[in-house]
């Protein structure tokens, strides 16, 4: 790999796929291996594990060899994590953080990001974290997720987004955030697209721009791991499919989160009656996030449920571009070979009055529930 500070930080951002957990893991590794001067790393999951030590023994070498080293990760998501784990990282000048440390009335707004930035010019985002499950192809072991390996200007604003966060990891939350106009969403425009960060509030910028995207398009492709969108973009989905826009979802067959997955068949039938095409992933936990909205892609941490477009903090890159578009769907179309198709008719006679109940609880429970405790409990 080359040495990441001999790219020349003028030169258009470049972007590159990163098809599976295994393959991203392998390809941070390596650049903090390289990093010569800081290294940022913000993650909503760390725990404990052999890959998680990896980590930690590469960021203790990059801070012995004098690069900045900065560590930011979720409370909640990594409470498994001992409180001591980063004691020799400190010891050796490196810092590390707990975004949101948790307490009884403090356990709601979540850090679901995950960024690693070395040198200002590389960085790495997606849907995995540092954990043993993410240490797969996704077909054969491990959840299947995917991300992007970015070289150039855009990794220096990543950075920046992630001194951010870092400074305000302890931050107070007002109560009834959703109630507010959100101060916490920020989009950096350059040459070639958008990126979206956002954070608790209304007016999701991510939220919005899928919005738009849609309302004239021909044909929609989506990889998502928790599925239960708000009812505008559910409304828009459904209303393009029913004037002949290729609509095509994949959704998980299993999933870590079974609320979720009660809550995403719950919306099936209202979908599927609408002509917009359901796939459930097949082989294993289905973790990745990416949405293709004619030329258009999206990708980062973001899923289209409640936490992510109304309460956690996340990241998605938005890239009209055809050859990235492309690139996505060919992912896309990797991921709907291993998956099995839902059908109207099928499904109605699968579903009990229990499974019907059930689902419509998980939904209630996700879309009202969660966000209320979050907004009071801050």
């Amino acid at each position: 790999m080359a040495n990441p500070t001999a790219i020349d930080p003028s030169h258009p951002t470049d972007f590159q796929w990163l098809h599976s957990g295994a393959e991203a893991l392998a390809e941070m590794l390596a650049a903090i291996a390289a990093a010569v001067r800081s290294v940022r790393l913000e993650m909503y999951i760390f725990d404990p594990s052999p890959v998680a030590d990896q980590f930690r023994e590469a960021l203790l070498a990059a801070a012995r060899r004098g690069a900045r080293v900065q560590v930011l990760v979720d409370a909640f998501g990594s409470m498994s994590l001992p409180e001591g784990y980063w004691e020799t990282l400190r010891a050796a000048g490196g810092q590390a953080r707990w975004f949101n440390p948790e307490s009884l009335n403090r356990f709601g707004i979540r850090d679901h990001r995950k960024i690693l930035v070395c040198d200002d010019t590389l960085a790495f985002i997606g849907g995995f974290n540092i954990a043993a499950e993410y240490h797969g192809d996704g077909i054969t072991s491990g959840w299947r997720d995917l991300g992007l390996k970015i070289r150039g200007r855009l990794a220096g604003e990543l950075a920046a987004a992630a001194d951010e966060m870092f400074a305000e990891a302890n931050f107070r939350h007002k109560p009834f955030f959703r109630l507010r106009k959100s101060s916490r969403q920020k989009t950096v425009s350059f040459t070639g697209g958008k990126l979206l960060l956002t954070g608790p509030g209304r007016n999701n910028a991510i939220k919005l721009a899928l919005a738009r995207d849609l309302k004239h398009a021909r044909r929609v492709a989506m990889i998502c791991a928790y599925f239960l969108p708000p009812q505008r973009l559910r409304r828009q989905l459904a209303r393009l499919a029913r004037r002949g826009a290729k609509v095509r979802l994949i959704l998980p067959g299993k999933s870590d989160v079974l609320l979720s997955l009660l809550a995403a068949r719950s919306l099936y039938r209202q979908l599927l009656g609408a002509g917009v095409e359901i796939y459930e992933y097949q082989p294993q936990i289905l973790h990745a996030k990416l949405f293709l909205i004619d030329d258009v892609v999206y990708a980062g941490s973001s899923n289209l449920d409640a936490r992510s477009l109304n309460i956690n903090y996340e990241l998605m890159l938005r890239l009209p571009d055809p050859h990235y578009a492309s690139g996505g769907r060919e992912i896309f179309a990797n991921v709907l070979a291993q998956s099995r198709r839902i059908e109207l008719e099928s499904w109605r006679r699968s579903r009990t009055l229990l499974d019907r109940i059930k689902g419509r609880l998980a939904r209630w429970l996700l879309s009202r529930v969660d966000p209320y405790i979050a907004g009071k409990f801050s």
